[in-house]
């Protein structure tokens, strides 16, 4: 409440274009916002489809289409890295109740990567398959320099060609 005080008083003391223009700021961020948060859920295990939304987004019109790629290549990989650290810290975690990777699918998950290395990050866009190798990169030890590269271009790779192929529909 004080806050929303002090702003209402600096509004009315002549600071009426920096109010509007911080208004303005935060309506413009929001919706990145959002592709950002739903990209970095996408890439975990929980259900969301940030797919659905940045075609949504640019369909529209409304929006960049550069800030609309950058948004959500960085919020899914920033959840990719998120599983990457829950693969690190497997051993410390793995008989907590509310972890999401269970031992039994995490052995079968695990020899796939090992079986093709780190080059199978390429595939960590895909559904189903994307989560789990992002998750075993953490458990096997892959390195951070190695890791993020990888994800972040097939990430933004995906991303890039539904962009491209949604303009190309519309």
């Amino acid at each position: 409440r004080a806050s929303a005080t002090c702003s209402a008083r600096l509004c009315s003391e002549g600071c009426e274009p920096l109010c509007l223009l911080s208004i303005a700021m935060i309506a413009i961020a929001a919706p990145y916002a959002g592709l950002f948060v739903t990209a970095f859920v996408a890439a975990t295990l929980l259900p969301a489809q940030s797919e659905i939304l940045l075609s949504a987004m640019a369909i529209s019109g409304r929006y960049d289409l550069l800030l609309l790629l950058l948004s959500a290549t960085a919020g899914n990989t920033l959840g990719s890295l998120f599983n990457w650290l829950l693969g690190r810290g497997f051993e410390r975690l793995r008989d907590r109740r509310w972890f999401p990777f269970k031992a039994a699918t995490v052995e079968k998950d695990v020899c796939w990567y090992a079986r093709w290395g780190k080059w199978s990050l390429l595939l960590s866009w895909a559904p189903i398959v994307g989560d789990p190798l992002t998750f075993a990169a953490g458990l096997l030890r892959t390195p951070l320099r190695v890791f993020l590269p990888l994800v972040l271009l097939a990430k933004g790779g995906r991303y890039a060609v539904l962009l491209i192929a949604v303009e190309a529909v519309r």
